[in-house]
């Protein structure tokens, strides 16, 4: 059967464990800027949009609310911060702009008519998707590197959140053109959780940043797509959209085979070369019995859990007219059961991963010998803790959190104190 389910994303299902360790960084060579990405007719806030500081491999991404984060070398001058987002016209900004508070930029929705003369011919759809997963050599970087990226990942309760795992990783990263998976080093991490939230039932998730990583689906197309058998898939253009002044097609794909949990989402494809900027994708988990066995590793005997959602999101940022990994989404919804309870409970699963720098790897050096390398099957939150430092993070560079998170880590803080 094909791998029908990015099977590295399993759930355990214990009891709560104790934290065990904390890292700590105090550098204070960087200046830190805040502000808010907006659409410009309506003020809402753009999530996932991308601010890159031109001529570096500095970068982050704006959270669910539009806010961002950005921490910048304070020899960095002067500095142009270009932000961007899929549909709408790219903007490239003077660090002077910027405040260090609150800065407030507004993208226009991209509303040029794509014509013939400006989009590219494709032959049908299933064969551009495969002359992109092709292209990969000439598209994407052809060498391995070192990454530095940020990754959260937060477990809620309803409405309330539960528990909260983030971390600086240095992802190994291997060539796309290479065989081997990527390797992950945790550099520092924290996390909390408050436990009398969950009903006894702490939920954790295995596989850890790997989660946001192996959706990467031009590194490793087998766990959606087959490189040279697209044949179970249909295809069909939608409207095309627009980023940077390239112009993208956009596919939507459905799984044919409709008996176990199938796949559909959207590609993101530049009309001239054949590269996949974006991939929004998700799961249908119809199929109860199935996708219970897929997601869920161990549970008490008392209860019922299985799926209701499972979304996946990827982003490409292009360095050096190369493409690279540069976010990683996924998200989980899951209904609990208790048996002789009269209500059930929801939680909601979130873990991603932004690329905040990255460097071509010039050593020889074997992550696997190194004491901070985690293995795919790493559940975070059993490995880090923390939040008692204000100063944790030092000089990386994260996603800003929600507020509602924000307000989560202040309740829970008092509570564990």
């Amino acid at each position: 059967m094909k791998n029908c389910a990015l099977s590295f994303c399993i759930l355990l299902f214990v009891v709560s464990g104790k934290d065990l360790y904390a890292f700590q960084n105090t550098d204070q060579d960087f200046a830190e800027y805040r502000g808010t990405v907006v659409d410009a007719r309506n003020s809402h806030g753009i999530p996932s949009a991308q601010l890159s500081i031109t001529n570096t491999n500095i970068s982050t991404i704006t959270n669910s609310e539009g806010e961002f984060l950005i921490k910048i070398p304070k020899g960095t001058q002067p500095a142009v911060v270009k932000v961007s987002y899929v549909g709408y016209e790219s903007k490239k900004i003077s660090l002077e702009y910027f405040s260090k508070n609150n800065t407030k930029i507004e993208l226009e929705a991209s509303v040029e008519e794509l014509s013939e003369v400006n989009i590219y011919d494709a032959e049908n759809p299933r064969k551009l998707v495969r002359k992109m997963l092709l292209n990969k050599g000439e598209n994407y970087i052809d060498y391995d590197s070192n990454m530095r990226a940020f990754y959260r990942e937060s477990i809620k309760k309803g409405r309330k959140n539960v528990s909260l795992s983030e971390a600086v990783i240095k992802i190994h990263k291997k060539a796309y053109t290479a065989s081997g998976k990527d390797a992950v080093e945790l550099v520092k991490a924290r996390k909390t959780a408050d436990y009398d939230k969950l009903d006894t039932l702490a939920l954790k998730l295995r596989g850890g940043p790997y989660n946001a990583l192996f959706i990467d689906m031009i590194k490793y197309p087998d766990f959606l797509f087959y490189e040279y058998d697209l044949e179970n898939y249909e295809f069909e253009f939608e409207e095309p959209a627009q980023i940077d002044n390239r112009y993208l097609y956009v596919v939507r794909f459905e799984d044919k085979n409709k008996e176990m949990p199938w796949y559909y989402g959207k590609l993101y494809i530049d009309a001239e070369t054949q590269t996949l900027i974006r991939a929004q994708f998700s799961l249908n988990v119809d199929n109860r019995r199935v996708a219970t066995r897929m997601f869920v590793n161990k549970k008490p005997g008392n209860i019922k859990v299985y799926p209701l959602e499972v979304n996946y999101e990827i982003d490409y940022q292009q360095q050096n007219g190369k493409w690279l990994y540069g976010y990683g989404s996924a998200q989980l919804e899951f209904l609990v059961n208790w048996k002789r309870k009269l209500f059930n409970s929801r939680y909601h699963v979130h873990s991603e991963m932004a690329v905040t720098g990255w460097e071509e790897k010039i050593t020889d050096e074997n992550p696997q010998q190194s004491d901070a390398y985690i293995k795919t099957n790493v559940v975070m939150t059993d490995n880090i803790s923390g939040f008692s430092d204000p100063d944790f993070w030092g000089s990386s560079n994260i996603i800003e959190p929600d507020k509602s998170i924000e307000e989560a880590i202040e309740k829970i803080r008092e509570r564990l104190n």
